[in-house]
């Protein structure tokens, strides 16, 4: 019943506004908390006053915070305050770059002495269930003690809805305010004073009810913002460690995370090791091993060790305030049902409205009916016409399956990409860093003769170790994990050769560690080689061999290994009857050969940037709907092109994670099935919210105008169905069900 519910309201939008005459010599930006914003209605009313001051550029409405923010021109925002308060919205100024003078005290009214809510709703009740037990037992609706226990129903549960209705009156906003008041006053007009009374009882406890059911979905969003720690260990100039606010540490510094605690900020592990909960940002369910090198993020559990770690990033750009925000900002992208709804919502009104007012005076005027229970009728019209539920549907809805999604580490940047994901027919895949690690790593070794392996490997490892060539990294990395600590041998004359390998002396022997091109120009290529190196090329490995000046010694496969989860996540792609391609700048026969591996038939190679736009644009030129999956620079301009874009939020690059409009912050590409079920899910509870909304509606109106339906059943029936869209679009809490 209550326009969106809560007093924390459950979306957020930006509303640009019409070039006014400034007033200003430079833009300004004023941030207000709005009290007594709760949802669209509140939106709309503010919307309509402020966009017609001359000075105002820009609003932006955060209804989860209750935060309006004003891009403006004035010299004082006492302008600003003063309509705000006008409108009885109760503002409180946050931050501004001027002095607001006397507006900073009218900005922050103290709160009106009283009952406390639920205390005065009670007596709300309480007397209107007395006026009704008195009308009902004495057959007199008149009475003096009847009307006493109206007007105190309604002094404790309506003077707020009377008086927003007053206001949405004067700002020419027919809202649900508006209408509900109408209704109640008409009953007091016509004698009906124990149904107003209930009325007006009833409309009052749906809105708290509400407000309790929609506080789940708020608390989606603030539980994370409570997740980063207010507080980190930082090691002092002095070498000391010392406590000090999260907040004030700035990226350099060394920090130390004991175990059981949260992390304070994000950062690169420089000492120690530990295994992490990373759960509240990337959704892994098992904790992830942590050592010198790897990243932890702000708000993740140290579990073991006590470790240290260098900041990468204050704390308000840390990945979970970026999340955070993220959510927030994303519910400013209104996805279509919800625009739809606004749409309606705006021409249902006038029409239900104008609709009322014929029901009341046509019949009497026309075919001299009784005037009395046609206005009754038109009373009952009224609150049975009331769009709560179908406003109220899609901003829940919307919010639940973000928050649904970030609880699995699925970053979404707006409720329409939530909606376009059902609608994706083909789904395009970079291979690098997306359905691979993107890291080589050693995968065969084969001594061509003798037994002689450790060794041959150490000398392998110790040419490879003075070359910055990523086969090379891959294989002194290799030789670290067999063999730990265990030291490299001594290479003198060491010398690169572009384009081939390496070599050196080692041991007291020259020896070369390079492609097949070095081996055939050291003439060491012959069929008993070849035959080892034939199926290592064909499953599109990168192969290196040892050699002396007269022998082929070891050969050493290295290739970007698939990640664990691709074959599966291509499974459950192609399971929702989705495309799949591969796209990658590799060669034509490496990236087959993980295509093959993976069952992706539709593998393209040796593609630039470009080359993957192109192709984008053909599949949703096919297909209408395509994503794309990428992580990298070369990425950027296929993500964008994409209906929803994806980017590898812990591979993936900046310029990938901007560019994207679903971010995946574990990598884990089965995320992108579960974000396609999430919002085919949460496009069935927008369309059952809608139809059931419409349904109730449509059969009380016709019980209204047969005279079937009372006041009290219409606030009833209004009231059930808003609590039923809210508690339907709660479930998308809970995510789809596993593939």
């Amino acid at each position: 019943m209550s326009k969106c519910g809560g007093k924390d309201g459950c979306c957020a939008t930006v509303a640009p506004v019409a070039p006014a005459a400034a007033t200003a010599a430079s833009p300004e930006r004023a941030v207000f908390l709005i009290r007594n914003m709760d949802c669209p209605t509140e939106e709309k009313l503010i919307r309509g006053r402020l966009e017609r001051m001359a000075g105002v550029d820009t609003l932006q409405f955060d209804l989860i915070r209750r935060e309006l923010t004003v891009g403006h021109r004035l010299p004082s925002i006492a302008p600003l305050v003063a309509a705000l308060t006008a409108l009885d919205m109760a503002p409180a100024v946050i931050s501004s770059a001027q002095d607001v003078g006397g507006a900073a005290l009218a900005a922050s009214p103290p709160r009106a002495a009283g009952l406390p809510p639920w205390l005065s709703l009670a007596a709300s009740g309480l007397a209107a269930l007395g006026a009704e037990a008195i009308a009902w037992n004495t057959g007199r609706e008149h009475s003096g003690p009847v009307l006493v226990l109206a007007l105190t129903a309604i002094a404790c549960g309506g003077l707020g809805t009377l008086r927003k209705g007053w206001i949405a009156l004067r700002n020419l906003s027919l809202n649900m305010n508006f209408l509900m008041s109408l209704a109640v006053l008409g009953a007091l007009a016509i004698g009906q004073w124990p149904e107003a009374a209930m009325v007006i009882f009833l409309f009052a406890l749906a809105e708290r009810i509400e407000a309790r059911s929609l506080e789940h979905a708020r608390h989606a969003i603030r539980g994370m913002m409570a997740l980063t720690p207010d507080t980190a260990t930082v090691q002092a100039p002095s070498g000391d460690w010392l406590r000090v606010a999260a907040a004030q540490v700035q990226p350099g510094a060394l920090a130390r995370v004991m175990p059981g605690e949260r992390i304070a900020l994000d950062g690169v592990v420089a000492a120690g090791e530990s295994t992490v909960n990373q759960a509240p940002i990337t959704g892994e369910s098992m904790p992830v091993a942590k050592l010198p090198g790897d990243a932890v993020f702000a708000g993740t559990i140290n579990q073991q060790g006590t470790f240290d770690y260098t900041v990468t990033a204050p704390q308000s750009q840390s990945t979970l305030s970026r999340i955070v925000s993220s959510v927030q900002q994303a519910q400013g992208e209104r996805a279509p049902t919800q625009r739809f709804v606004d749409r309606f919502a705006a021409v249902y009104i006038p029409v239900v409205v104008a609709l009322a007012v014929l029901v009341a005076i046509v019949p009497p005027l026309v075919a001299g009916a009784d005037a009395y229970a046609w206005l009754y009728k038109a009373l009952v019209l009224l609150v049975i016409a009331c769009p709560c539920a179908l406003v109220i549907s899609t901003p829940v809805t919307v919010v639940s399956g973000l928050a649904a999604a970030a609880r699995q580490g699925i970053l979404v940047k707006g409720g329409i990409y939530l909606e376009l994901g059902r609608k994706l027919r083909a789904v395009a895949l970079d291979k690098t860093g997306t359905l691979t690690q993107g890291t080589p790593q050693v995968t065969d070794v084969l001594v061509l003769s003798g037994d002689e392996r450790t060794s041959r490997l150490r000398c392998a490892a110790s040419l490879a170790a003075l070359s910055t060539h990523p086969v090379s990294r891959a294989l002194a990395l290799y030789w670290q994990g067999e063999r730990g600590d265990a030291a490299l041998a001594p290479v003198a004359r060491f010398e690169a050769l572009p384009g081939r390998g390496v070599r050196g002396e080692v041991e007291g022997g020259m020896l070369y560690l390079g492609n097949a091109r070095l081996v055939r120009e050291l003439g060491l290529h012959d069929d008993e080689l070849a035959a080892s190196l034939a199926p290592l090329e064909r499953d599109g490995k990168s192969v290196v061999v040892l050699c002396s000046a007269t022998a082929a010694l070891l050969v050493v496969a290295v290739a970007d290994q698939v990640r664990g989860t691709s074959e599966e996540a291509v499974a459950q792609l192609r399971a929702l009857g989705v495309r799949v391609v591969m796209l990658s700048g590799d060669n034509t026969d490496t990236a087959q050969a993980v295509g093959a591996r993976l069952g992706i038939a539709d593998v393209r190679g040796a593609l630039l940037p470009e080359d993957k736009l192109r192709i984008i644009g053909a599949l949703a030129a096919e297909h209408g709907a395509v994503g794309m999956v990428g992580d990298g620079v070369n990425d950027a301009p296929a993500l964008a092109r994409a209906t929803v874009g994806f980017a590898m939020g812990a591979a993936g690059t900046d310029t990938a994670m901007e560019t994207a409009n679903v971010a995946l912050m574990d990598d884990d590409l089965r995320k992108v099935a579960y974000f396609m079920r999430l919002s085919a899910r949460a496009h069935a509870i927008l369309v059952q919210n809608i139809a059931l909304a419409l349904a109730i509606k449509a059969v009380f109106l016709v019980l209204a105008v047969a005279g079937y339906s009372t006041l009290w059943m219409a606030v009833f029936a209004d009231m059930g169905v808003s609590l039923m869209v809210v508690v339907n679009g709660l479930r998308l809490l809970r995510g789809p069900a596993p593939a």
